[in-house]
């Protein structure tokens, strides 16, 4: 199977040894015309892979200002068919991995497989479902697989030992680290078992490990980067920026957020 995208941008970070910079916007907030927009200010701006939310009406995983977001974009009329719509019409200008994060039951109800071509088709490069059991992802991942697409699984710091295992086995493209208990938004201080967890992770699967949940600026970018982990993932704090910033302001303060992430990075 040839090497994925997800991977290939790993391999390149490796050598020069530097941390992924992984930012995560919503698409349809404010819209998806500017969405659009702030996905090329991003790569433009240092971005190495970025996760593009499909908003949902009952996102589980996220706290209040990503729930915000997702409820402005569905008030907005998105949908996850214009949001790969979207997305597709950025082919020869987006060249960084998309990876699209959605829940579960607007997946099943798609279908797996269709779902999974249709996100192959729009461009996309992997698939983040917070809330699907292992065991489907488990028969997920290989229809994923025939698309071209990683789906990448996720641990938290209460993940028993034996089931942590079995993820970092099957995630692919790369394992994504929970931070914290609880759900997304920013934190200022993270969990004490991110280091260790770093460590266990990297001694049962050799493909890389990637932070999210809780990471809020660029110290914490530096910090997840000392403690060993091969990317940050920012959702929160980025999207809270977004919907603070002046109407039409709302690219260029994406970009210039990024651009503090990048120096973090390395």
């Amino acid at each position: 199977m040839p090497i994925s995208t997800i991977s290939s941008c790993f391999n390149q970070l490796r050598e020069r040894k530097g941390t992924a910079l992984m930012p995560f916007i919503m698409a349809g907030d404010p819209n998806l015309s500017i969405s659009a927009e702030i996905l090329i200010k991003l790569q433009e701006s240092g971005a190495d892979i970025i996760e593009l939310g499909i908003p949902y009406s009952d996102p589980l995983a996220d706290g209040p200002v990503i729930q915000a977001a997702a409820s402005r974009a569905l008030k907005a009329g998105t949908t996850p068919k214009s949001v790969l719509k979207m997305l597709s019409s950025l082919k020869g200008k987006l060249t960084v991995p998309i990876l699209l994060f959605t829940y579960s039951n607007p997946l099943l109800n798609r279908g797996m497989q269709r779902f999974c071509k249709e996100a192959s088709d729009s461009g996309a490069a992997g698939l983040v479902v917070p809330d699907l059991p292992l065991e489907e992802a488990e028969v997920l991942s290989p229809l994923a697989a025939s698309q071209g697409l990683d789906l990448v699984l996720l641990i938290a710091p209460t993940t028993p030992a034996e089931r942590l295992a079995r993820i970092a086995q099957s995630s692919r493209g790369f394992t994504y680290l929970v931070s914290v208990t609880g759900v997304t938004g920013e934190r200022s201080v993270l969990d004490q078992r991110v280091k260790s967890l770093i460590k266990q992770v990297k001694e049962i699967s050799s493909i890389p490990v990637a932070v999210g949940f809780g990471i809020s600026g660029p110290d914490q970018v530096t910090e997840v980067r000392t403690l060993g982990a091969d990317g940050a993932i920012i959702g929160s704090a980025l999207v809270k920026r977004i919907f603070n910033a002046a109407p039409g302001c709302e690219v260029d303060e994406a970009g210039i957020f990024c651009s503090e992430l990048r120096k973090a990075a390395g």
